[in-house]
């Protein structure tokens, strides 16, 4: 195989035959001499409005290749690389007792699904519910208020990302090819295989849904199980050694192998820890806003006359104020919904999600400022409480509703009364308010330093009538869970895992420590089929 790079595309001609005949032409070779192709990237290059490209990576099979590789010292023309991800099972303790995988977000499904795929039947308990159940949980929660605080948008199978826009780039280096196995997993159980190769590629929550009941259903058949309304409720340390779990304050579970993937939002689980006096530090995250915006004119921003024959455009933006605070958008979610997201009664969070078509009018994005110690304190839970304030200020201010405000109004310290051209799409009830009586002076102001600058990087993205809504306040884990270059912790037989210990920051940074914390059970105990 010949890798090709650097394949320029005009948007308005983009198709397989254009593909072909563009590397064709940069090889020097006759279409007919490629016998079959695998798109490796795609990229677009929008940085001038009048002329967007797609750009390819591609690997082609052609009987030429000798001939090609010996004219060609393009660096953009090179022998395609073998890249193969392989987990090495030199483990060569015996475990007493089946590996226990706590939660069943990213984190945890990867971790149970590469020790199943590797014989060692992993058992992942849930707190919340499977998929199908979850789901009608939380429709039910938006659409009347009654809160399921152990099955909602933060809890249940799937975890968090389940109800997000299910994006999936990183920036994370992938030497060992890890998030190639990760993508390839998630296509084997229904993801659009564009994911295996776009830049910046999604499944979208309605998609992900079916993704993760699949995942289940496959670690079942390799022989893993999954008990659902199932919370970790204690965990029995003797010798400095993981002995015995406690679940839902009754059932005991021995245990020798125990990886903790509880998401960020398992506040109740960290405080156990704690008392359980595992070592954890506070580590600085986010809080702030949503903002919404129609979505046409965020692509309009973006891409010019081109944006009708182009995917809803997408936008991060960053800027540091005067004070150093840093202000950036996260977890954009073209085409989305605001949703609330709350796991706690009194307390209201609230994020964003996107289904794979991205086809709502409004754009939204979190509006985030950057927090740390010297904002809430030392303590390792010192960041849970910072949030919890802020959640607990959201819910009043809205009388348990999202509260939203027009931009305008944010600025000049006043309740909105009524939303203007953009309209609200969201999940869940809302209600206007004024959001200058939920936030700390910190955010709000940080934010309004930096909205002229935004305005400026993206035409209208201030403009009075943007909706902002509150609170943004669950970014990443404002704990870690510390481990040792093993990945156990201060226990033997725990392994943190995942963004809610502190490693990670989405769905596929998640899914690759899973897979990172797979690989060192694997390289320290046997599994059943090797005993």
């Amino acid at each position: 195989m010949i890798r090709v790079r650097q394949i320029k595309i005009k948007v308005l001609e983009d198709s397989i035959q254009r593909l072909i005949e563009e590397v064709s032409k940069k090889l020097r070779i006759s279409s007919s001499d490629i016998s079959s192709y695998q798109i490796k990237k795609q990229s677009l290059d929008a940085r001038k409005k009048d002329a967007i490209f797609y750009i390819y990576e591609v690997d082609i099979k052609t009987e030429k290749e000798k001939e090609i590789l010996k004219r060609n010292h393009s660096k953009d023309i090179f022998k395609a690389p073998k890249e193969e991800y392989q987990l090495q099972k030199t483990g060569e303790k015996s475990l007493k007792n089946r590996p226990i995988i706590v939660g069943s977000g990213p984190a945890g499904l990867f971790c149970a699904y590469l020790l199943a795929e590797h014989g060692y039947y992993p058992l992942i308990i849930e707190r919340g519910e499977k998929i199908e159940d979850r789901i009608k949980t939380v429709e039910t929660f938006w659409k009347e208020g009654i809160l399921n605080t152990e099955s909602n948008v933060q809890f249940g199978e799937g975890g968090a990302g389940t109800f997000s826009d299910g994006k999936l780039n990183t920036l994370v280096k992938d030497a060992f090819f890890r998030g190639k196995k990760v993508f390839e997993i998630f296509v084997e159980c229904g993801a659009p295989k564009e994911i295996l190769y776009l830049q910046k590629p999604h499944i979208g929550t309605d998609l992900l849904r079916n993704v993760v009941r699949n995942m289940r259903e496959k670690i079942k058949e390799m022989g893993g199980e999954f008990r659902y309304n199932t919370c970790l409720t204690d965990i029995k340390i003797t010798d400095e050694r993981v002995e015995e779990i406690e679940v839902n304050h009754q059932e005991k579970i021995p245990c020798d192998c125990l990886v903790l993937a509880i998401g960020h939002s398992a506040r109740d689980t960290f405080q156990m820890l704690y008392k359980k006096k595992i070592q954890m530090e506070n580590k600085p995250f986010a809080v702030g806003v949503r903002i919404m915006h129609p979505q046409k004119m965020i692509d309009e921003s973006q891409y010019g006359k081109m944006s009708q024959y182009l995917p809803p455009a997408s936008y991060k933006l960053t800027y540091q104020t005067e004070k150093g605070r840093g202000v950036y958008s996260f977890c954009m979610c073209p085409g989305g919904y605001v949703v609330n997201a709350s796991s706690e009664k009194g307390h209201l969070a609230i994020n964003g999600m996107s289904n794979h078509n991205r086809d709502s009018e409004n754009a939204n994005s979190a509006l985030v400022v950057t927090i740390g110690p010297k904002d809430f304190g030392k303590d390792p839970l010192s960041g849970i409480l910072y949030q919890k304030k802020l959640e607990e200020k959201a819910y009043q201010v809205g009388n348990g509703r999202i509260p939203i405000q027009l931009y305008k109004d944010f600025c000049e310290n006043k309740t909105s009364v009524s939303p203007k051209t953009v309209i609200p799409i969201m999940k869940g009830q809302y209600i206007m308010s004024n959001l200058n009586e939920v936030l700390p002076s910190e955010i709000k102001e940080a934010i309004k330093e930096a909205m002229p600058v935004f305005g400026k990087k993206i035409s209208g993205y201030d403009r009075e009538d943007a909706l902002l809504a509150a609170v943004e306040s669950r970014t990443s884990s404002p704990v870690r869970i510390v481990r040792n270059e093993r990945l156990v912790s201060s226990v033997e037989g725990i392994y943190p895992c995942g963004e809610g210990a502190g490693y990670a920051g989405g769905i596929t940074t998640a899914a690759i420590d899973g897979v990172k914390v797979a690989e060192k059970i694997a390289q320290t105990y046997k599994s059943e089929e090797t005993v």
